[in-house]
């Protein structure tokens, strides 16, 4: 496939809001708002040392996929993990290995500057995400993601 990964710019904001809607779209907790995801993505590309927005970028397409990533310090390994979020592919290019490498080449970049464990969030009625998780060999863990809004 003549799809490349590289570090999304600026420049490639609304085709990233895009690729958010779509993955927004499919979730319980998650709303696409274009503004929220364009300051989220701004503030990610301003934190170079410690976050990463990847992008598969295709010849003729643009951008068909993208993940991204966040260090945080790990009190359980005693080094950084990385926090993955934002995985999502264009359905016209799913199923043909492009989220592995994505995911592959966001892990390369966390191990890199320490990573010692990954970790991401999936929506637990998206049975085709956590097949794929599954499938890579992430293994699902016994906590459970909670939140509240200050």
């Amino acid at each position: 496939m003549s799809v490349t990964i590289t570090p999304a710019t600026l420049d490639d904001l609304p085709a990233l809001i895009q690729l958010l809607e779509m993955l927004f779209s499919i979730e319980q907790d998650f709303r696409p708002d274009a503004e929220k995801q364009r300051r989220g993505l701004e503030m990610l590309l301003g934190r170079a040392q410690q976050a990463c927005i990847l992008a598969a970028r295709h010849p003729d397409a643009g951008i068909v996929g993208m993940v991204s990533a966040q260090l945080v310090i790990s009190t359980a390994t005693g080094a950084p993990s990385a926090w993955i979020e934002d995985v999502v592919i264009h359905p016209e290019f799913r199923a043909n290995g492009l989220g592995r490498r994505l995911l592959n080449a966001i892990q390369d970049w966390a191990v890199a500057r320490g990573a010692r464990r990954l970790q991401l969030l999936a929506d637990a009625d998206n049975a085709p995400a956590l097949q794929f998780y599954q499938h890579l060999g992430w293994q699902a863990t016994r906590l459970f993601a909670w939140r509240k809004f200050p």
